[in-house]
């Protein structure tokens, strides 16, 4: 059994990361860290204002952080050193060199460090990686990926993606990182990235387009489009090979089409679950992670040559 306590009680942990800890049967909701203690009561017994005074409690098992991206490291390395073990949300960090000290904390200390790109966890990304695999398509050469949508942040709600020193960035770092982060996964070691990012329609202290070209050591090449100024809402990805391509679009929905013909494979209901389930398999009983932070920071690679 794990004991989890969660850091920031914002969107993500109360719609899906604290739901994830309470259906998973060998998990509990042992606290939660949050500036408002009344709101934090509302979800468990044991409530800091503080993640420092939080970690001094030895029932602690397992930390989700689900902070603003500037707090990531820190609060990582805190806990890591604390002898807990951190599933911590997306992106890894601000650049690489966080990122990258927060897998030396994680082995250093022999504790175990996660990333929640949940997306992994698709069925239908699983199934098409080990059609690549199985050599469906042939040999892969391009990928193709656009998230485009209005602006996420509407006065004091998710503001804080809108500030450069707690986000990183603006789409780059929110919804870039997960598409960058499945040609990762799909097409391995990144070696070579080409960027724009401006401010096409909305003037804010963020990018809000930016447009990804990446060369992967394997011969792919990877392009990710994303904007926070559009009206039309797209989740478009797509995968060319030398015998054919396969069709993910929208990237969140179920519909899987390859040479082989249409598959529906939905998600599970709760995104994050399979991420926290996998997260508790791999500290109890060794099962591997299928986002690890030695693998996620790859993505802040990316992004950090991109920002150049």
């Amino acid at each position: 059994m794990l004991n989890w306590l969660v850091v920031g009680i914002g969107d993500i942990s109360t719609r899906r990361v604290i739901p994830a800890i309470l259906a998973e049967p060998r998990s509990a909701l042992y606290g939660v860290v949050s500036r408002d203690i009344e709101r934090g009561e509302r979800f468990a017994d044991h409530v800091w204002n503080n993640i420092d005074d939080a970690l001094r409690d030895p029932k602690i098992d397992a930390v989700y952080i689900a902070t603003p991206v500037a707090l990531h490291a820190p609060q990582t390395i805190a806990a890591l050193t604390k002898g807990k073990h951190v599933l911590c949300e997306k992106p890894v960090a601000m650049n690489y060199t966080e990122a990258s000290k927060m897998v030396q904390a994680a082995r250093e200390t022999g504790k175990t460090l996660g990333v929640a790109y949940y997306r992994r966890m698709y069925p239908k990304v699983q199934r098409a990686r080990r059609l690549i695999e199985q050599g469906a398509i042939g040999k892969p050469v391009l990928a193709e990926a656009n998230h485009h949508s209005a602006l996420p942040a509407e006065g004091s709600f998710r503001a804080w993606l809108l500030d450069p020193k707690l986000a990183g960035g603006g789409p780059l770092f929110d919804v870039a990182s997960h598409r960058i982060d499945l040609f990762n996964y799909l097409f391995g070691r990144p070696a070579r990235v080409t960027a724009q990012l401006s401010n096409a329609v909305l003037q804010l202290p963020v990018e809000d387009n930016a447009t990804v070209l990446i060369e992967y050591e394997s011969g792919v090449r990877g392009i990710v489009d994303v904007r926070w100024h559009s009206k039309i809402t797209r989740d478009q990805f797509r995968i060319v090979g030398t015998d054919g391509e396969m069709n993910l679009d929208p990237l969140s929905g179920p519909e899987l089409v390859h040479p082989g013909g249409r598959e529906h494979l939905p998600a599970h209901e709760n995104i994050h679950f399979p991420c926290v389930q996998n997260f508790v398999n791999a500290v109890l009983d060794g099962e591997p992670l299928v986002s690890s932070g030695e693998s996620a920071i790859r993505t802040d690679w990316v992004t950090e040559q991109a920002m150049m």
